[in-house]
């Protein structure tokens, strides 16, 4: 196949641009600062649903309910947009779901914590839902000799807008008497509203201009709503005669375990562990972004050097060393904190975004993109439920301590580099 023209090339990776800002500013950087900040009364204990939690604990699970939530339903949204050509209308939806979350979000004060969880739990689901069909348009618009440089571009126009934007609620932050705003918390507040603004106005470029796909050729001979899992068992039975793919996807399942909980965990374990202040925090995640770009363009051209599986166990070995930093650093370590930061954003979108090209260079070629896009997915997205609940949990477990959680992440990697060094093998054995 051909790629795509640079039109909808651009309007592919516009996407990454419109979404990233919730990934920045909602999750990484200014709401788990003022979740902490509201909620941090009575010793960081809050009530929910009838029980006490850790407030960081709390926050850790509501995510991992999230994600289990979007595990569950991935099947069957990739079920229906393949059967009936569809996938840019739940694109749309999610989209909507997620920034109207986020906009709702303003209202959030700490006393009214459960609209702060739905809405947290909601945005979450609008940003990863949507990801499933948006991450599903590569092998359809790109050659597979293209799929590295366009995941990457997608990347790194996402670093860009978050990082736009991030600078706008910076000054909204540290200058909020003169954008006639009463205080700092009412800047972070207001900051939430711009996220949802700037989500559903900008998604506006790529639903225009992405195509709707061809409805599939197959006849279903199943119901719609368990058609997406049975695809996934397909999906699966023909893993299991690709040792390389499969090695790599059980691989992914367990670094993605600690990439994903270390983003969004980092902001609260600087707040609450290691005591950083909100204003330093802001700019330690604006550094990640910052220095993601460049990291990402350059990992890229390191696998285009050496191999993508090569280039990920680099990136998978300095993450363990990062997490064994990170245990380390001493409380009010605010220039350890910023030196980490720069290691993390360095590695972090590299790696993502090799991830996803590798996965795409490395599947079959078929018709029906979004059940093996599903597939990664969902393996994605348990990786996070499990990374996420073992954070919230292992804290709770040494009462309120998150040092302890962050070597269980480095686990994590030492178990993804060894499954890396077995799918190099098996990928060097397919050629030989």
């Amino acid at each position: 196949m051909q790629t795509a023209p640079k039109k909808v090339v651009n309007a592919w990776a516009m996407y990454d641009w419109v979404n990233s800002v919730y990934n920045l500013v909602i999750t990484s950087t200014m709401f788990p600062a003022y979740f902490e900040e509201v909620t941090k009364g009575n010793n960081g204990n809050v009530r929910f649903l009838g029980r006490e939690f850790v407030n960081t604990s709390l926050y850790n699970y509501a995510l991992a309910f999230a994600f289990l939530m979007v595990a569950f339903m991935s099947p069957i949204l990739s079920s229906i947009a393949d059967y009936k050509g569809n996938k840019k209308n739940f694109m749309r939806f999610f989209a909507t779901l997620g920034s109207g979350s986020c906009s709702l979000l303003f209202l959030f004060k700490g006393d009214n914590l459960l609209l702060g969880i739905v809405c947290v739990v909601l945005a979450c689901i609008g940003f990863w839902a949507s990801l499933v069909f948006y991450n599903s348009y590569l092998p359809e618009i790109a050659a597979e000799e293209d799929r590295d440089r366009i995941s990457a571009k997608g990347f790194t126009m996402g670093y860009l807008g978050s990082v736009l934007l991030q600078v706008v609620c910076f000054a909204l932050f540290f200058f909020p008497t003169s954008f006639g705003l009463k205080d700092g918390t009412q800047a972070l507040q207001v900051s939430f509203l711009m996220v949802g603004i700037w989500w559903f106005g900008f998604a506006q470029i790529p639903l225009s201009v992405l195509p709707i796909s061809s409805k599939s050729e197959r006849k279903s001979k199943h119901h719609v709503l368990a058609n997406g899992f049975i695809e996934l068992k397909k999906v699966w039975l023909q893993l299991i005669h690709m040792p390389v793919l499969k090695r790599f996807l059980f691989s992914f399942f367990f670094y993605n375990m600690g990439v994903q909980t270390v983003m969004l965990a980092a902001t609260l374990y600087g707040k609450s562990e290691l005591a950083i202040p909100t204003t330093n925090l802001i700019i330690a995640i604006l550094l990640i972004q910052l220095v993601a770009i460049p990291g990402a363009i350059l990992i890229s051209k390191l696998s285009g050097k050496i191999g993508n599986i090569k280039a990920l166990m680099i990136c998978v070995a300095i993450w363990i060393v990062l997490c064994y930093a990170g245990y380390l650093i001493p409380k009010g370590g605010i220039m350890e904190f910023y030196v980490l930061a720069a290691c993390v954003g360095f590695v972090m979108g590299g790696i993502q975004s090799l991830s996803r090209s590798t996965y795409a260079k490395l599947m079959p070629e078929t018709k029906d993109t979004t059940s093996f896009f599903s597939f990664y997915d969902v393996t994605e997205k348990i990786a996070i439920v499990i990374g996420m609940f073992s954070f919230g949990y292992i804290t709770e477990l040494f009462n309120g301590s998150q040092r302890n959680s962050v070597l269980a992440l480095m686990s994590f990697f030492v178990i993804g580099l060894i499954l890396l060094f077995f799918t190099l093998q098996a990928q060097q054995k397919a050629k030989s």
